[in-house]
């Protein structure tokens, strides 16, 4: 049996690296349902996949301490001796697809075998069932891969306690942009042993059963605009109608409770487009007329949301915003070169073009990036200002954190600036505001 499944201490500190980071990377970081997760048992986590490694890391980090998950990756990205070392290291294996040769199908056999021993060690596998990585919010059809895994250990070791499949739900705020929000929300277990029986007798009929079952669940935990035609509408629609919802459903205005609204606003419209095509239709030349509206005005949609601030709000706001502006200068001073670096890096050395790979790509260079601008920066200040060494310690930590309270000063300073642009359309009585606004209620009713 190989190593892969060896915990080793440089594992352990890469891992444990990544990870921190990756929980200060979201200004929320959210785990629903950790209790799911059962210790010593041989289990798959099965997530959605819309953010290449940011997918992956996620599972890391809601994974039981020591226990190295396992995951399966195109196998094109192993054609890289550099690149195959780094994927070993991180305990990658390769799946391989149509797209790489019908010649090359019969690997995976070995690689599926692989994959049974793992679990007949109580090891953890991490398989993305939809196969394939797609940056819409959306669930695709799951492929077979993991079920025949699940079925083969299953049948190979006969453990007392089924192989469990995890299905979870990764919710993003922003594909992209840094300091949003993630929810990774863990379902109940899916116990293997449960269709064995039935496995035996109609392997295919029993294998598109679970397979259903793992695609309800997924559609449950994560946030699924399943519609072709319509998938921009209903993407704005979640947006539009996410406050509305929250207060219809008497929830407190939180980051899950948003989750939630946006999930019964997607049902909802899944109902309307399969009873009620004029009205789905309708829906849609709306949401095109509110979209071009918003544009003209320069607005977002969450500015409307802003109707309770009164004038003094936006004074006190406005002074906040003054008082801080020295810690957004040197936040942004000390923070410039480690944050753009990053992107420039993705942008014109590595040139992705693929919006799913950008957020990981960026981070993965930052793990690198930062602690060696952050040093170089320290041991600059204190040849400057100090040479003693607490102070190079404590300057070297406060680098992170004030970037990020110059990030989310300028976001702050983004969105004052357009409620100030808002409330002086209020006061004009802007044509177009009205229509804006008389468009917007009237997709909150028709969804309501």
């Amino acid at each position: 049996m190989t190593k892969i499944t060896e915990y080793t201490v440089s594992f352990s500190l890469v891992r444990n690296y990544i990870v921190f980071a990756f929980k200060r990377y979201y200004d929320e970081y959210i785990v629903l349902g950790q209790e799911n997760i059962p210790s010593n048992y041989p289990v798959i986590f099965a997530p959605n996949h819309i953010n290449a490694f940011m997918d992956a890391i996620a599972v890391h980090s809601i994974a039981p301490d020591k226990i190295p998950v396992i995951f399966l990756a195109r196998a094109d990205i192993f054609n890289n001796k550099s690149a195959l070392k780094l994927l070993n290291f991180a305990k990658i294996l390769p799946a391989f697809r149509m797209r790489d040769g019908m010649e090359n199908l019969g690997k995976n056999n070995a690689v599926f075998d692989q994959c049974v021993e793992i679990l007949g060690q109580n090891d953890a596998l991490g398989i993305m069932p939809e196969g394939n990585q797609g940056e819409q919010q959306k669930l695709r059809p799951l492929v077979k891969g993991i079920f025949r895994i699940a079925f083969a250990a299953q049948q190979k070791h006969n453990f007392e306690q089924a192989v469990k499949i995890i299905p979870v739900g990764i919710d993003y705020g922003d594909l992209v942009k840094y300091g949003k929000h993630i929810i990774i929300n863990i379902g109940k277990p899916i116990e293997v042993s449960d269709y064995m029986e039935r496995y035996a007798l109609n392997p295919v009929t029993t294998t598109n059963e679970i397979r259903e079952k793992l695609s309800s669940e997924l559609n449950e935990l994560s946030l699924n605009l399943a519609s072709e035609k319509y998938y921009e509408c209903f993407k704005i629609i979640t947006e539009l109608a996410n406050a509305a919802f929250v207060d219809k459903l008497q929830l407190p205005d939180t980051t899950v409770s948003r989750f939630i609204a946006r999930q019964e606003i997607v049902k909802k419209l899944i109902l309307i487009e399969k009873t009620d095509p004029a009205n789905i239709d309708n829906l849609d030349s709306l949401c095109i007329e509110y979209t071009d509206l918003l544009k003209r005005l320069n607005l977002r949609n969450w500015v409307f949301e802003q109707d309770g601030q009164t004038t003094s709000d936006n004074i006190f706001e406005g002074i906040q915003l003054c008082c801080t502006l020295p810690f957004f200068i040197l936040g942004f001073l000390f923070n410039f070169l480690p944050f753009i670096i990053p992107i420039y890096i993705r942008k014109h050395v590595i040139k992705s073009q693929y919006v799913g790979f950008f957020s990981s790509l960026q981070f993965v260079i930052g793990l690198v990036t930062f602690p060696i601008f952050y040093l170089l920066q320290s041991f600059l200040f204190c040849e400057l200002i100090s040479n003693t060494w607490w102070i190079l310690f404590v300057f070297f930590f406060l680098q992170y954190p004030s970037g990020k309270f110059a990030i989310k000063w300028y976001s702050k300073t983004m969105r004052f600036l357009a409620k100030i642009r808002y409330r002086k359309l209020v006061q004009r009585k802007s044509f177009d505001l009205q229509k804006t606004l008389s468009v917007r209620e009237k997709i909150i009713q028709k969804i309501s």
